[in-house]
């Protein structure tokens, strides 16, 4: 661990924490949402209401409760305002099915939810489905009349009085929920600790990115990401910086119009985000925006993107690679070291290993292994998955279920999840590092490779492209591109040009369902 970063004490409330750096900013802007503003004054009573609130509805210590919120002030006053009192929050990504809501309830057990009232009528359906112990709801910014038995989230808080302790919780002790994305079987339960916040904004929000009291912070990554949860909400808070929370969808437009009016310094994004963004007829310039430094993590970033982003504005995108697991990013570029195409080296604090298919580590330079990560951000498990759970949590080590390459100067490159790598004529291929070569036409919007078997039913690389509009493409100009710049044995031999590309709920690309789509021809 670096020498200058003081482990939190045993007993440790992370929002008590955040409540005491701030305690002298009490004017200051923290949040910034799409009805009105917090100070840290205001942020603070609010939080310890809330806190109040919840013990009044019956919510005891270690009990999960649903957040199913869109980014707003009261996402924020919720899930600081139940670590303030012990409670645990499973917060909630806004965008899936009734069906997936309903699978968490039971998986939960939460006793009562958190929700926005434009994603009421979702929860409700969801509760209709199956099993779930909820007893309480509580309703932010409702939309219609209240169902029996609801409470007005802005009548919990004014309601009560500020709790003044806040619960004597351990800075190992389990404090909230994070679920993966499930884009492979049904989402796991990440459980997190009271510390673990604490260590992303010490390693990587203030070791890292450097931010600062000045800054202006926006994050398109929703806050029930484990990425925008320290975007938006842990990391500028720990500095007294001003967050700029938005509802909506992060559409180039939407994105565009917080840019431009909040004049955000610092904005986190991601691949994909950033891609529609350049291609938008609609990006402003250098001169209508403020930002100082640019962040992506959730997917590789292809160099062209970085590189064109840079040039537009002036100003750097630092990738890395975090995950659900670890909390937030633990490889990195950083300011003034970017190498566009890489993932940077190591956050401090934390240490990577890269193994071949018997576990063994790999030393030299430039060879495929499994990535493995060890630092104080792990999670303590997977909720009722033993299974799961022992084989991604290893001692001190966490399989992130990555492959990559590092080269002689220490640099780390993506070359695809364990389950997408590709061995073509009995050598591994990188999905990625085909996608990235695609990527860099000007006509390529988006790109994703998958394997498929050739007549002789052996393994050969598939593109699937998406196009610019009103831009042409034939397969023979894909072949002579890739042939330019990778060793020949890495160009697609089959491509397909599609209108879209299928994506989780987090905008990752779903490969497995174009892998499926290749075995079925469905």
């Amino acid at each position: 661990m670096l020498a200058n970063i003081l482990p939190p004490p045993a007993r440790f409330n992370f929002a008590q924490h955040l409540i005491t750096l701030n305690a002298t900013r009490a004017g200051k802007t923290a949040l910034i949402d799409d009805l009105g503003t917090l100070t840290y004054g205001e942020l603070a009573d609010q939080v310890q209401r809330f806190a109040s609130g919840l013990v009044a509805l019956g919510l005891r210590r270690e009990d999960r409760v649903f957040l199913l919120m869109h980014d707003s002030c009261d996402w924020v006053v919720g899930f600081l305002g139940a670590l303030y009192a012990g409670v645990v929050p499973v917060a909630l990504n806004t965008l899936l099915t009734a069906e997936d809501y309903a699978f968490m309830l039971d998986h939960s057990r939460a006793q009562a939810a958190l929700v926005s009232g434009a994603l009421l009528p979702t929860l409700q359906a969801a509760m209709a489905q199956g099993p779930h112990e909820l007893r309480t709801l509580v309703v932010s910014r409702p939309t219609a009349a209240l169902p029996e038995g609801a409470v007005d989230f802005a009548s919990v808080t004014s309601g009560h009085a500020p709790m003044v302790k806040p619960a004597d919780t351990l800075a190992d002790e389990a404090a909230f929920w994070l679920y993966s994305s499930g884009s492979t079987g049904k989402p796991k339960g990440t459980v997190h600790t009271q510390g673990n916040l604490y260590w992303t904004a010490e390693l990587y929000g203030k070791n890292v990115l450097a931010l600062r009291e000045s800054d202006v912070v926006f994050s398109a990554a929703k806050l029930f990401f484990a990425y925008g949860l320290g975007n938006a909400l842990t990391f500028p808070l720990s500095v007294g910086a001003s967050v700029v929370l938005m509802a909506e969808r992060p559409t180039p437009q939407a994105v565009f119009k917080r840019m431009t009016e909040n004049r955000p310094t610092v904005f986190y994004g991601a691949p994909t985000g950033y891609g529609g963004m350049l291609a938008s007829p609609d990006l402003p310039a250098k001169s209508q925006v403020s930002l100082r430094l640019c962040s992506s993590a959730g997917e590789a970033l292809p160099r062209d993107i970085g590189e064109r982003w840079s040039r537009h504005f002036g100003c750097e995108i630092i990738d890395g690679i975090g995950s659900t697991e670890m909390l937030h990013v633990f490889l990195s570029n950083r300011p003034g070291d970017v190498r566009y195409g890489t993932t940077g080296k190591p956050v401090p604090g934390y240490e990577i290993e890269l193994r071949n298919e018997n576990g063994e580590v790999v030393s030299g330079a430039n060879q495929i292994g499994d990535l493995f990560v060890s630092g104080p951000t792990s999670a303590l498990m997977y909720w009722n998955n033993r299974e799961k759970s022992r084989d991604t949590f290893q001692g001190v080590w966490t399989k992130s279920g990555d492959k990559y390459t590092r080269d002689a100067d220490g640099y780390y490159t993506y070359a695809g999840r364990n389950d997408d790598m590709l061995k073509v004529s009995g050598i591994y291929v990188s999905p990625f590092e085909v996608e990235a070569t695609v990527m860099q036409h000007p006509a390529v919007l988006e790109c994703a490779v998958v394997g498929k078997k050739d007549t002789d039913g052996l393994a050969k690389t598939k593109a699937f492209i998406v196009l610019k509009t009103g831009q042409t493409l034939t397969e023979a100009e894909v072949k002579a591109f890739v042939k330019e710049h990778l060793a020949p044995y890495k160009y697609p031999r089959f491509i397909e040009f599609v209108s879209e590309l299928p994506k989780t709920a987090t905008g990752k690309i779903q490969r497995f369902r174009l892998r499926e789509k290749e075995a079925t021809g469905l």
